[in-house]
């Protein structure tokens, strides 16, 4: 405590400032000496209040919470940065897995495509079947109407041509003869 007060009392003395005043030094007439008197009482009374020790404590303790804060915006960081690397992970993943479904998308798209081209053309195959069977049908109904009608004419024709031709007797040994025929066929 006392080096405290030894300290800038001795460097109060020493000052130029003191030297520079006129007259006696040691005069309440001098205000250099009366603003001397006055500081080193301050200090004093500063001292005596232990003024000094206080603001140590104080600047301690600032120091101390501080470097607290420090310590905890340290933590802070640490945690934010190993969020972000979870986040960057899980970015990645998920831009990963994007690709791949996109990919995976393509691929079944492509395999749709190829299957929808397979499809359509057993479709086109199926119809021009079916479209050929249905001419074959029609030009197979065609022909036999076309025979049908063939038959019919030919056999009115013919009836004409024996009526106009054969006689009773003949057609009666003709009807005979056909009903023979026909027995012997379908028995």
């Amino acid at each position: 405590m006392f080096k405290n007060v030894i300290a800038p009392g001795l460097m109060l003395t020493i000052a130029s400032p003191l030297w520079a005043a006129s007259g006696p030094f040691f005069s309440l007439r001098n205000t250099d000496f009366v603003v001397l008197i006055s500081f080193i009482l301050f200090a004093l009374v500063l001292v005596y209040l232990k003024v000094p020790s206080m603001l140590g404590k104080m600047l301690d303790q600032r120091a101390v919470s501080i470097k607290t804060e420090l310590d905890e915006a340290r933590a802070l960081r640490e945690e934010a940065q190993t969020i972000l690397a979870s986040y960057e992970r899980k970015q990645k993943e998920v831009s990963e897995q994007a690709a791949r479904i996109v990919e995976d998308a393509k691929t079944e798209a492509k395999e749709a495509a190829e299957q929808a081209k397979i499809d359509l053309e057993k479709s086109v195959e199926r119809r021009l079947s079916a479209a050929k069977e249905k001419i074959a049908s029609a030009q197979t109904s065609a022909e036999r109407e076309v025979r049908d009608a063939a038959i019919t004419v030919a056999v009115a024709a013919a009836t004409e041509i024996l009526g106009s031709q054969m006689s009773a007797d003949m057609a009666d040994k003709l009807t005979e003869n056909s009903i023979a025929e026909v027995k012997t066929k379908f028995h």
